[in-house]
């Protein structure tokens, strides 16, 4: 009976991505944005709420205030402390989370969509987003905690290169800080609660929904999720990003291999060259075995078990990055290989034959990307956040599918600039 429920699932969802995902948006009463997809498959409602409140926005003098603010929102709220609203989510077999990245920072429930566990568990997500508390006993411990892991971040090679990569891509730019133990001890309550005021604003909340319930039901969750929060204050803006001027960044360490990262600001969420570089990346480094930089770096010459490149869109131009692990003696020698591949690449562009192979993976791949209500709530809290076309998911694979090599050559010529690029060594002789 499980095998043949199982079946059923993948069924429906598989017929769902076939078909399409209808993506409903509305502005709420509140002014939160809403994207509301319909899915009767299963009897379960998936919720996100973000908000222009990630990394990038904390105080210059005191990074780490984001992600603490956002942990400590469950950790007490209303007249719950963080027992008690553990409790009620095991009481209604609710699931609440969130995350915060450099853009935004949200709450995520998954909840029954029967009306008592529904109601129960949008009141408790209520009670989270608009009556934080921010225990100051909580605070410490979570300072504490936080403080621990920099520390212990800060002896490990690949926490080291990320680290310094990012400052080093970005210099003085918000996308380019990282807490530290000096900063995040200077986090007070007042910050959280200044910081709580200023980006968690209705106006500013973006909510995703997916699940079992009507047009009407959604309209009604997302203004009863919304109505109390902070009116916000319009300071969700970010420096413009500037180009780095080409550096070598070297960094002692103990480490047997040395870990490198190459790369500059690149693409923001929404350009439209970004499908000519996932399919130009997917050649270059993005492919795993069958890409160019694995055939040049791991298997002709044996320098690293493992190198890849990715795009990071963002709200403003995020990284494009190259990274690999290889024996400290041979470091440089391997990066003259990573920087050689790719000159020749932006040079020459993919051939027909890596082209093709790399659309026909990434148009096969992408119904797995959308197989499961959750998979869907990611990409709907992206559309809404970025204020993407709510066709993206059906245009997906038109898009790629239009890449020609020539779109690949002139979206790399303009996005990937060896002149701007940056290389981070990590243990390097």
């Amino acid at each position: 009976m499980k095998k043949k429920l199982l079946g059923l699932i993948v069924l429906v969802f598989a017929a769902a991505a076939q078909a399409g995902v209808a993506i409903q948006h509305w502005t709420a009463p509140s002014g939160a944005r809403v994207y509301f997809v319909e899915s009767r498959a299963l009897p379960i409602v998936d919720v996100n709420v973000d908000f222009a409140a990630g990394a990038a926005y904390d105080p210059a003098d005191k990074s780490g205030v984001a992600g603490l603010m956002r942990a400590l929102m469950g950790a007490g709220a209303g007249d719950l402390d963080e027992e008690k609203i553990a409790g009620r989510l095991v009481d209604i077999g609710a699931r609440l989370g969130g995350a915060t990245d450099l853009d935004r920072a949200g709450f995520s429930l998954r909840t029954l969509s029967s009306p008592k566990e529904r109601a129960a568990a949008l009141d408790l997500m209520r009670t989270v987003l608009q009556a934080p508390t921010f225990p100051e006993a909580v605070l410490e411990r979570e300072k504490a905690r936080t403080i621990a892991g920099i520390r212990e971040a800060d002896t490990r090679p690949d926490s080291i290169l990320s680290k310094r990569f990012w400052a080093a891509v970005y210099g003085g730019h918000p996308y380019g800080r990282n807490p530290t133990v000096d900063s995040v001890q200077r986090i007070t309550r007042d910050d959280l609660l200044q910081f709580y005021r200023s980006h968690y604003g209705a106006k500013s909340a973006v909510v995703s929904v997916i699940g079992d319930l009507s047009r009407a039901e959604a309209e009604e969750l997302a203004q009863r999720l919304t109505d109390g929060l902070p009116p916000g204050a319009d300071n969700a803006r970010l420096p413009r990003v500037t180009l780095p001027e080409k550096d070598t960044v070297r960094i002692p360490h103990p480490a047997a291999q040395a870990h490198v990262a190459l790369g500059l600001p690149a693409v923001r969420r929404g350009d439209p060259d970004y499908f000519p570089l996932l399919v130009g990346n997917y050649v270059l480094g993005g492919g795993g075995f069958v890409s160019r930089l694995t055939k040049e770096v791991r298997e002709k010459r044996g320098y690293a078990y493992s190198v890849y490149s990715y795009f990071h869109p963002l709200r403003l131009e995020g990284p494009f990055q190259v990274g690999l692990q290889t024996k400290r003696e041979q470091a440089a020698e391997a990066v003259q290989v990573v920087q050689a591949t790719l000159e020749d690449f932006l040079e020459r562009g993919p051939t027909a034959a890596e082209l093709a192979t790399a659309k026909q993976n990434l148009i096969d791949g992408f119904g797995l990307r959308i197989d499961s209500n959750r998979k869907i709530l990611e990409y709907l809290a992206v559309i809404g956040f970025y204020q993407l076309p709510l066709t993206y998911l059906d245009d997906f694979p038109k898009l790629v599918a239009k890449v020609s090599a020539e779109d690949v050559r002139a979206a790399f010529r303009r996005h990937v600039r060896p002149e701007n690029m940056v290389t981070v060594t990590v243990a390097a002789d």
